[in-house]
């Protein structure tokens, strides 16, 4: 075998049968080990693991399967001719998690600094249509510098068909986006386009332009991080559904959300034994929710409470903390949990709040998840600029995606469900299968004292001690249209439970709704708000 430059290794077509394996097995080590060994030190030492480090991380042991290893670009000029290092700069395959099939593409920042080009879109193309075709996850590790600039139109068209792909998914099969270096331009649009986006801190950046361009345009100086940080899309921008310290860390996350999720559409969420029983009697939960509505409390805890050994991933954590989207199970069987989170603007909706569950209960309908729902709302968040900046429109996606869900759907009021957010939130009038109330529920157009205030301004206002009436005239509101049973009289509440029998009450009707069967009009799509 003729011995050359080791980007330019070609095989010797007259060599003896033997030598063949022997050239195949370098050609193969090549891929594997990169053309530079000094570019894996480079990884290393800005404390990021390598493409193949990653997968090994994400994947069962030995269960990958590489395809395409052997790819090389045949693009010419400014020197890329002499430059042709197999994979061109992302691995591409599949292997398991947990025993189910999963795809995976890594960029390989050590070849072209993962930038993409004609080969590289190719490679991800085929990988993308397998996924589909197979009906199983597919999950990207994004560590890659943009289009390759040396190809020119052709690797901006190569993410034209990455993007077509990732809608032709949608719905179809998870799609998980793990960031793991710069993500710059166009490139950000593909993790957009994905049901889950993933940011390591301090290695995870996503921008459209990056801080030159904002400051030669806006005279604005900031940081890549400042600009397109992990905790930035995770907090700020919502970009980033889930952020960790480390990839090691965030790889086992992605394991896990894995887990709960089903290869595809036509499938069911996978269901586990559970050793924690279905009437467990949550005496906690009398503790955990004052009675007063004017008392803050985490309904974290009130769902850890009520799902099995009180795990839960959490989507969004750190955007829209006034509604939690949370993942889960109760006996055994994978639920999608959206709670009013009082401990944070007191549970209202406003805007940003509203498209995060909007977007969850999308994802959760798509691949058959269960819907609860656990309610303690006071209304939507008023104020100029949540309405110019479009609270109606924006808000109405949250009411959009319950209307449209035909999984079951269990809903609970726990306390206040006031105005329109009671409705948008799960109610039996937009479709709830089973809606459920403690006894201190206070359902109603609004708040008792501001009711009052509203229908009895003028007895009020006419009296010897307007105070007195006043609350008089609260009492009376209250008597008549916000006590507990208000709702069930008229048949908008199935039932009023113990608090502590709400795991149980849950259990039992997702139990009788997993036979449920319901469709939708014949249409091409609906037109949601936007």
């Amino acid at each position: 075998m003729t011995v050359v430059e080791p980007e330019t290794l070609l095989p010797d077509t007259d060599a003896p049968e033997a030598d063949r394996f022997t050239e195949l097995a370098a050609i193969k080590e090549l891929a594997r080990t990169g053309p530079d060994p000094r570019a894996t030190e480079r990884q290393h030492a800005k404390g990021k693991l390598t493409a193949r480090e990653r997968i090994e991380l994400l994947l069962d042991p030995g269960s990958f399967t590489e395809v395409e290893t052997l790819r090389r670009h045949r693009a010419q000029g400014f020197g890329l001719e002499a430059k042709r290092p197999y994979t061109d700069g992302v691995i591409t395959g599949w292997g398991t998690v947990e025993g189910r099939t999963v795809f995976v593409y890594a960029h390989d920042f050590r070849i072209f600094g993962g930038a993409l080009g004609e080969a590289h879109a190719q490679k991800i193309h085929k990988l993308m249509d397998l996924a589909i075709a197979a009906g199983a996850p597919l999950v990207s590790l994004n560590d890659g510098a943009g289009a390759r600039i040396q190809e020119g139109v052709s690797a901006l068209a190569g993410y034209g068909g990455i993007f077509r792909r990732n809608t032709k998914a949608s719905g179809v099969i998870p799609q998980i986006s793990v960031m793991l270096g710069p993500c710059a331009g166009g490139a950000a649009y593909s993790p957009a386009l994905t049901d889950f986006v993933f940011a390591v801190r301090d290695i995870s950046q996503m921008f459209i332009t990056g801080p030159d361009v904002v400051k030669a345009v806006t005279g604005e100086e900031i940081t890549q991080n400042g600009l397109g940080g992990a905790d930035v899309h995770g907090g700020t921008s919502g970009v980033a559904h889930f952020v960790y310290d480390d990839e090691r860390t965030c790889l086992e996350e992605v394991r896990y959300l894995l887990t709960l999720l089903p290869s595809n559409n036509r499938e069911l969420p996978p269901a586990q034994p559970s050793g924690d029983p279905a009437d467990r009697p949550g005496d906690a939960l009398l503790d955990l929710v004052p009675a007063d509505g004017n008392r803050s409390y985490d309904i974290r805890k009130v769902i850890e409470e009520i799902v099995d050994d009180g795990d839960h991933l959490e989507v969004h954590a750190a955007f829209a903390t006034n509604l939690v989207c949370t993942l889960a199970r109760i006996d055994g069987h994978v639920v999608g949990v959206v709670a009013n989170q009082p401990a944070s603007m007191a549970g209202v909706l406003d805007i940003k709040a509203s498209e995060k569950g909007a977007r969850f209960v999308q994802f959760c309908d798509a691949f058959n998840i269960p819907l609860v729902t656990l309610v303690d709302v006071p209304g939507f968040l008023p104020g100029v600029d949540q309405e110019h900046e479009g609270i109606i429109r924006r808000g109405a996606k949250l009411l959009y995606a319950y209307c449209n869900a035909t999984v079951p759907r269990v809903s609970v009021v726990l306390r206040k469900a006031y105005g329109g957010a009671y409705i948008v939130m799960d109610s039996r009038s937009i479709g709830a299968d089973i809606a459920l109330a403690w006894p201190t529920n206070e359902i109603a157009v609004m708040g008792a004292e501001g009711a009052a205030n509203v229908v009895f301004r003028r007895e009020i206002a006419a009296a010897d001690d307007p105070e007195a009436m006043r609350r008089q005239k609260i009492e009376e509101y209250r008597g008549e249209l916000v006590h507990p049973y208000y709702a069930a009289e008229r048949g908008l509440v199935d039932d009023v439970i113990d608090p502590r029998e709400t795991r149980l009450a849950l259990s039992r009707a997702l139990a009788m709704l997993a036979t449920k069967s319901e469709s939708l009009p014949t249409r091409k799509h609906g037109n949601p708000p936007q």
